[in-house]
């Protein structure tokens, strides 16, 4: 089993008005795959994996990770966001073990392997004022898998660095992803993003928010961002998204 997602409604209320976020999501991820999902600013795509993993609670509809329902957050739901949120007392395998002890023999093991899987050898005992953003991400998705999560929730985990980290990290997330197996559910706004990383892409619409479209990526792994078929998928996509309302691009790659 993967991950069933039903929402039927989500809604805020602002004062007297009640603004509806999500309606009628209805979603299945098998187990292992990468969905990535794209949609214009405040089509509810952030709110969507709150709801997934447990954070937010206050909607109409259910999630089920495997065969359990989701009621609160917990650890078979791994949750990525886009700050790091690292302590900043703490070294790098302090932040990663976080409440576990690094003196058991088990933890520390696991702890050093996610270490490696990250690409961050030799950087064990720096604290994270002396990591550069990109490396304070890594430590911050190597802390989420110690946990050995279901599925991996990443909120624009990329979202604030330069490009050319950004894609240094698209490949790192991706070797994480192959070596372990986890299902995966990434929120981006960059559409070249969602077409290398993911084997399924969602297209969300937004007032109410909506999936429009769910597009398999049937392109073999690893991807060329200038092969014509990498290109010609990603022009589908790019015409998906703006049949969406209010379209927003964060730059000429992306959305």
């Amino acid at each position: 089993m993967g991950v069933q997602i039903r929402v039927a409604e989500k809604s805020f209320n602002n004062g007297s008005t009640r603004n509806i976020v999500l309606e009628d999501i209805n979603l299945e991820i098998k187990k292992g795959n990468f969905l990535t999902m794209i949609g214009p600013s405040g089509c509810g795509k952030s709110t969507l994996l709150k709801i997934i993993a447990g954070i937010d609670t206050e909607y109409s509809g259910g999630v089920i990770i495997g065969n359990r329902p989701i009621h609160e957050p917990g650890i078979s739901q791994g949750f990525i966001f886009q700050e790091h949120r690292l302590f900043p007392w703490l070294t790098v395998e302090q932040n990663i073990a976080a409440n576990l002890n690094l003196k058991d023999a088990e933890v520390k093991a696991k702890v050093q392997g996610l270490i490696e899987i990250v690409r961050l050898t030799g950087h064990e005992k720096a604290y994270p004022s002396e990591l550069s953003g990109g490396m304070s991400q890594r430590v911050a998705i190597a802390r989420a898998l110690l946990r050995e999560p279901e599925v991996l929730l990443l909120d624009e985990p990329f979202g604030a660095l330069d490009a050319f980290t950004r894609k240094h990290l698209q490949d790192v997330l991706l070797d994480i992803w192959q070596k372990k197996q986890i299902t995966m559910i990434l929120v981006t706004h960059d559409l070249d993003e969602s077409v290398y990383l993911g084997t399924e892409l969602a297209v969300l619409r937004a007032n109410p928010g909506q999936i429009q479209k769910i597009i398999p990526v049937d392109l073999p792994f690893p991807r060329n961002r200038t092969d014509s078929s990498f290109q010609y998928l990603r022009q589908v996509v790019l015409g998906e998204f703006e049949k969406t309302e209010a379209p927003h691009f964060a730059d000429g790659e992306g959305i």
